[in-house]
């Protein structure tokens, strides 16, 4: 919303960045991520609390390497959205954009295990409080940031950065103060083993969500080769933000749903991988 306020082709990239290049990381480590929606929810249910952990801790090993291979589409996003024929001007702004949310690339790779770990035993209420208190701070930063102060995208980069990894820091603290019980006992290196065999479940997942979400990743390429590129672009940009607005509604009842139900599950996934 802020960046509509900086210039057509600012709005643009931004648009073209979290759509194409962290729209495509994205999808990657949150599915990965979502491999943990089945174990979690099966450990807890069959009373194996101490099982969270390692979980948790196994796919911050998998979706954290993960993160390191996807960098690379973030380092060189320019020439890559240049040879398939994006606009040159706003290719430009979403290569500098897209190396400067690296830093939150790698925030989400730790922070979306720990979504999965703290769903899976119904600590929704401190999650959304946390969320709450981002999203305040984040709009007071990215008006300041951007307007006030005048940076455009690199305040923009600034207050997404600092805003993912807050999250990070909140829900870290969260666990590590104890209110978990035996879920959380400490890092272990049980998270090592059998990292295969989560590898597999991992990429499963992660190639489901990816085919629910990158046609929006497509929907924003091909806007990128009309006439008056900047300006459709911009135009998507925006429908495709209020669709996300109600989507969010459906998919928050979603994951409330699977969680119970994976809760009821008779015979546990989580002893293959255990």
């Amino acid at each position: 919303m802020f960046a509509g306020h900086v210039g057509t082709v600012q709005l643009a990239a931004i648009s073209v960045q979290n759509s194409v290049i962290a729209g495509f990381a994205f999808g990657v480590m949150f599915g990965m991520g979502s491999a943990l929606e089945t174990l979690c929810g099966q450990a807890y249910g069959a009373k194996q609390l101490e099982m969270l952990g390692i979980y948790m801790q196994r796919s911050w090993i998998i979706v954290g390497t993960t993160a390191l291979v996807l960098m690379f589409p973030y380092i060189f996003a320019t020439p890559l959205l240049k040879l398939i024929g994006q606009d040159p001007e706003i290719s430009k702004w979403a290569g500098k954009f897209a190396v400067w949310m690296i830093p939150q690339l790698f925030a989400n790779a730790i922070n979306f295990p720990i979504r999965k770990f703290l769903q899976a035993q119904s600590k929704v209420v401190v999650m959304a409080a946390i969320a709450g208190v981002t999203v305040v701070g984040h709009t007071l930063f990215s008006w300041l940031l951007m307007l006030k102060m005048g940076w455009g995208l690199a305040g923009a980069a600034l207050a997404l950065n600092a805003s993912s990894w807050f999250m990070v820091v909140a829900n870290l603290a969260y666990i590590f103060s104890g209110t978990c019980g035996r879920a959380w006992s400490g890092f272990s290196c049980k998270a090592f083993q059998n990292l295969w065999g989560f590898v597999q479940l991992s990429f499963a997942s992660a190639v489901m969500i990816c085919l629910e979400m990158w046609y929006y990743m497509a929907l924003i390429l091909f806007t990128g080769y009309l006439k008056n590129a900047e300006i459709a672009v911009d135009a998507i940009a925006i429908c495709s933000n209020i669709c996300a607005w109600t989507f969010m509604v459906s998919f928050g009842l979603n994951v409330a749903v699977r969680a119970f139900g994976l809760e009821c599950w008779e015979v546990p996934v989580f002893r293959l991988l255990s």
